[in-house]
């Protein structure tokens, strides 16, 4: 599904319902230019899992663990450097746990991710505004979410 998004109201939104959605080993990845809007995605996706905690980008620590609905385990790679480094981690623990797992810059990443999965990948658009959101869900239960996120 490709949608444009008009602004920051219509992303939170978006993610919001998606957090809404997603269940116990969901695996949501998000790719996209340095400032499109994965941060701000993520956000809504954690206010959508019940987290009333302020979710911050985890730069410098790779992940962090918010409790809501469901736990959430938020990671940014960008600073990965080699799939070791995702090892030292543990991260099958988290990919594969009881939580959800959102993944900023999940194509430095690529060949770990499960191949059960939600990609979502955010254009900058014209403007300051403006982006383009392309979701793909890799199963009937991810394709339903994508289903129900046309109606937001």
């Amino acid at each position: 599904m490709k949608i444009v998004s008009s602004g920051e109201d219509y992303t939170f939104q978006l993610g919001y319902r998606l957090g809404s959605l997603l269940c116990k080993g969901d695996v949501v990845c998000l790719t996209g230019d340095l400032g499109a809007g994965k941060t701000t995605l993520s956000k809504a996706i954690a206010k959508g899992l019940g987290v009333e905690e302020d979710v911050t980008s985890p730069t410098f620590t790779l992940i962090h663990e918010y409790v809501g609905r469901l736990p959430l385990y938020h990671f940014d790679v960008y600073r990965i450097r080699k799939v070791e480094e995702m090892e030292e981690l543990g991260y099958e623990e988290y990919f594969y746990g009881d939580g959800v797992c959102l993944i900023e810059w999940a194509s430095l990443i690529e060949d770990l991710i499960p191949t059960e999965h939600l990609w979502i990948h955010i254009n900058k658009g014209d403007g300051d505004q403006n982006r383009g959101i392309e979701i793909k869900g890799t199963t009937p239960h991810f394709q339903q979410i994508v289903e129900e996120l046309k109606n937001v």
